[in-house]
C-alpha cells in the first residue's frame, strides 16, 4: 500500500527500492523502517521547500561518498532550523564527574594458558580433552615452574611456543567463560581448575595485573564535548521532525516517535 504525505504520494515501488539499507528481522519490519525513513525525508524536503532554502552545493564525505542533491538540501534546512548550545567547559566536566568509570584506561592482565581443544557439539572429545586438561593441571599445580615446558610440550595453540605466554590482554580480548577465571585470579595463580571455553579446555595462570588508571579531564574534555554535542543533536533534530509530523498529513503508515524513533 503506498503512503500519502501531505498529499505527496511515496509508492511501494519507491518503498521497496529502499528496503536494501534497512536489515530488520523480518520483510514487514524492513518494510516498515524503509517506509518510515522516506516519509522523514519528504517531510523535510517539503519543509525546505515551504522555508525557500536554496539547495547548496553537495559536499564530499568518506571513501569519495557524496551527498545526493535532495541529502545537501536536508542538510541546509537542519543547520537553519535546529540550533543546539555548544557544550561548556561546566557541561564537560559534570559529565566527567558523574561518569569516572568511562574514563580509565584499561586493567591490564598477563596471562598464559594450555589449550586443549574440542568441539563442544562432541560429548566424546569435551571429555578426552576435559580429562588431559585435568592431568596437566595437577603437574602444574605440583612444579608451577614447569607450566612453560607443559605448555610447549601439550598446548594446541600457536602460544605454546612461547610457553603458553598470551601476552598482555584486556577485557573483551578474550572469550567471556575465560575472562570470568583469569581476571579472578591472584598475581602468580593457577586456575584450580580446567577452564571450559568454546574451543576446548584450557589450564589457566595469571601471571600479572596492571590496574588502569583515571584519565584526566583535560584529556578527554574533547571527547566528552563531541558526545554531548551528538547526543544533543539528535535530541533536537528528532524534536524537530516530531513537530513536522504533528503538522503533517500522513496516510498509510503510522509515526509513533516513542515507539519508532524518527532518528536512529
Amino acid at each position: 500500500m503506498a503512503v500519502f504525505v501531505n498529499g505527496v504520494e511515496i509508492s511501494d515501488h519507491a518503498i521497496h527500492a529502499e528496503l536494501q539499507y534497512h536489515p530488520a528481522g523480518s520483510v514487514e519490519e524492513a518494510r516498515e523502517a524503509a517506509a518510515r525513513a522516506l516519509v522523514v525525508r519528504e517531510l523535510l524536503l517539503q519543509a525546505a521547500g515551504r522555508l525557500g532554502i536554496e539547495r547548496p552545493d553537495p559536499l564530499e564525505g568518506a571513501a569519495g561518498a557524496r551527498e545526493t542533491d535532495d541529502e545537501a538540501l536536508i542538510r541546509a534546512l537542519i543547520t537553519r532550523e535546529v540550533a543546539t548550545p555548544e557544550p561548556d567547559d561546566a557541561t564537560c566536566r559534570r559529565f566527567y564527574d558523574n561518569n569516572l568509570q568511562r574514563f580509565r584506561s584499561a586493567d591490564l592482565f598477563e596471562a598464559a594458558h594450555i589449550l586443549f581443544p574440542a568441539d563442544p557439539e562432541d560429548a566424546d572429545a569435551c571429555a578426552g580433552a576435559k580429562q588431559r586438561a585435568a592431568a596437566a593441571l595437577a603437574q602444574a599445580l605440583e612444579q608451577p615452574r614447569r607450566f612453560a615446558e607443559l605448555a610447549q610440550q601439550l598446548s594446541a595453540c600457536p602460544s605454546a611456543a612461547q610457553g603458553g605466554n598470551l601476552g598482555q590482554i584486556t577485557r573483551g580480548q578474550t572469550v567471556p567463560e575465560l575472562e570470568t577465571f583469569l581476571f579472578n585470579l591472584e598475581p602468580g595463580q593457577i586456575c584450580p581448575v580446567p577452564v571450559k571455553t568454546r574451543y576446548g579446555y584450557h589450564v589457566v595462570r595469571l601471571d600479572r595485573r596492571i590496574e588502569g588508571r583515571q584519565l584526566p579531564f583535560d584529556a578527554v574534555r574533547d571527547k566528552i564535548a563531541d558526545y554531548l554535542r551528538e547526543h544533543v543533536w539528535r535530541r533536537a533534530v528528532s524534536q524537530y521532525l516530531q513537530l513536522l509530523v504533528g503538522q503533517a498529513e500522513i496516510r498509510g503508515i503510522e509515526l509513533d516517535g516513542a515507539r519508532t524513533p524518527l532518528v536512529q
